[in-house]
């Protein structure tokens, strides 16, 4: 108990234990709170210098972060520009072999036709339908294409992809491995090209060679393509590559072949009356008016009154008409001094001047003039000369062959 005395007046003060815990408490939650402050107002400065330094290391790692990001956009932006410029110089290149190849078509479209029209063809081939892209490389050029679009379009991408895994392959190396396989393609469609020109020039030489052998027995000569006067003020040559050379080569077998196929429609190697058979040779024999040896300047096919008779040559008619004994009578001139007669025909359907051709209808077959019954008279004349006939018909039905 505390007593407090103040003059008269006694006051009693009891002390409870609880006053003293209270007491107590207070005291050490005043002075916990003062250390708290204390302590808070010391370690505020580390606190915050610590947490200004952790934010700047943040700001240093996010700073590297975007340099690095921004060094590999760098390096993935330089690296798609240098394949952009490889696959367009390689689109470049590709597109020039290509146009070279294609032009090179439009130079083989008028000699293949003329091919056609002279009877050649490659085997497996038709020259009028000739196209490069018939090709069973095609399909490799489409393939290659599509590729090379694919490439173009990845190259040309807006986005930033990032850098290619290990054994991926770059845009480059695609693009190297799609044009090395559309290079081939064009390589293989050119020497497909050259294989086919090379086997129509040999067909078109061995050709020509053979039909002018033939009718150089029956004493024709055949000009040369080409033959005739020519000249020029000399220039130096240009160079040529071996398709210009084959195309060349091609243009003159052509050239050669469709002289000797002139020539041999021309001349009189058809037969003028077709499936009727001689019944008298050329040469001497007994005259059947005078029944003593004579020549017969021409052979004799049995023919009924009106049979159609056809000239067996190309060329211009010089005389059509009555003429003593081989009656009504026509004359064609075939050209390099060779004629041709057909007579005893019951009418004439060409008149002088006219221009026939090998296997026209020029008359009908009779017995006019001096003649036992109805046939066709027919003589070949060299320079006015009678010769056979024979020679001639046994060298048309060889050229039969080439001339389909």
């Amino acid at each position: 108990m505390l007593i407090l005395a103040s003059g008269e007046r006694v006051r009693h003060m009891t002390i409870r234990p609880w006053m003293i815990v209270t007491t107590l408490s207070s005291f050490a939650l005043v002075t916990l709170c003062y250390l708290g402050a204390t302590a808070y107002l010391v370690l505020r400065d580390d606190l915050i210098g610590a947490s200004m330094a952790r934010q700047a290391r943040m700001q240093n790692d996010y700073e590297d972060r975007i340099s690095a990001l921004r060094a590999q956009l760098d390096r993935i932006t330089s690296r798609q520009l240098l394949d952009q410029q490889v696959v367009e110089q390689k689109v470049e290149q590709l597109l020039q072999q290509q146009d070279a190849l294609f032009s090179r078509h439009g130079k083989l479209g008028g000699l293949m036709q003329r091919a056609e029209d002279s009877g050649l063809s490659v085997p497996g081939t038709k020259a009028s339908a000739y196209h490069p892209e018939d090709l069973q490389q095609q399909g490799s050029l489409k393939g290659g294409h599509k590729a090379i679009e694919g490439i173009l379009g990845t190259s040309g991408a807006a986005s930033i992809k990032p850098a290619q895994p290990s054994g991926q392959e770059s845009v480059a190396d695609q693009a190297d491995r799609v044009f090395s396989k559309v290079t081939l393609s064009l390589k293989n469609v050119e020497q497909e090209q050259l294989k086919r020109i090379r086997s129509l020039t040999a067909n078109a030489s061995r050709t020509a060679e053979a039909m002018a052998s033939i009718m150089l027995r029956t004493g024709v000569q055949v000009p040369e393509a080409g033959a005739g006067g020519i000249g020029g003020p000399f220039v130096e040559p240009v160079s040529a590559n071996s398709f210009d050379t084959s195309i060349t080569a091609l243009d003159q077998a052509l050239s050669r072949l469709e002289s000797v196929r002139k020539a041999a429609v021309s001349l009189p190697f058809a037969n003028p009356a077709p499936g009727h058979e001689i019944t008298s040779g050329f040469g001497n024999r007994i005259d059947p008016f005078l029944g003593r040896l004579a020549l017969h300047a021409g052979v004799d096919f049995q023919a009924d009154l009106g049979t159609t008779v056809k000239a067996t040559g190309s060329g211009k008619v010089v005389n059509a008409g009555p003429s003593g004994g081989y009656g009504n009578m026509i004359e064609i001139d075939h050209g390099q001094g060779i004629t041709t007669r057909y007579g005893h025909l019951s009418s004439i359907l060409v008149a002088v001047g006219d221009t026939v051709s090998a296997g026209e209808t020029i008359g009908r077959a009779g017995s006019t003039g001096r003649s036992t019954g109805p046939h066709v008279h027919y003589e070949v004349r060299r320079n006015g000369d009678a010769i056979d006939p024979m020679h001639f018909l046994n060298a048309g039905l060889k050229l039969t062959t080439y001339l389909k």
